[in-house]
């Protein structure tokens, strides 16, 4: 796993895609912060809103889905309704059948990360839930993700 000191020396440059989120009243906690809850409904709509566009993965009728098996968040400073967040999305560890995601959340105008975490899917065939190997498409898609230095690697198993 990455260093929190590595974590929060990200900035925008290291996310090749980004997706904008504007908070709502209600994702403040008692303490007038976005609840940590929600920056895990972040992580997934970014995730799943790239997935979409850019690997023609169809949730409700892909033949592979991926199961999220272990997922991480580092908080380095407090975001607050009426802030509009710029969620961007990074992949770490590209597999055969699965990917580790890294996504930093900024305040929109911000270089430097209020929070960074992600998760790691493993797809699985969608109806016997088996592992499966990831399409050329669903590959494809992430690889362009994977930071310039390590997209020309041979995939990870």
């Amino acid at each position: 796993m990455v260093q929190t000191n590595e974590l929060k020396s990200r900035q925008r440059s290291d996310y090749p895609f980004f997706l904008s989120y504007r908070t709502r009243w209600s994702d403040n906690d008692q303490y007038s912060h976005i609840n940590n809850s929600i920056y895990y409904h972040l992580f997934d709509s970014i995730i799943n809103t790239y997935l979409i566009q850019h690997c023609q993965l169809s949730p409700t009728n892909s033949p592979r889905i991926g199961l999220v098996v272990s997922s991480f968040c580092q908080f380095f400073f407090p975001a607050s309704f009426p802030a509009v967040l710029d969620l961007g999305l990074r992949v770490t560890t590209l597999g055969k059948s699965s990917v580790a995601y890294e996504v930093g959340v900024f305040e929109e105008g911000k270089d430097t990360p209020g929070a960074v975490g992600g998760y790691t899917h493993v797809f699985v065939d969608s109806v016997s839930r088996q592992s499966a190997e990831m399409t050329q498409d669903m590959r494809a898609g992430l690889r362009k993700l994977l930071p310039q230095d390590e997209a020309s690697v041979k995939p990870k198993l």
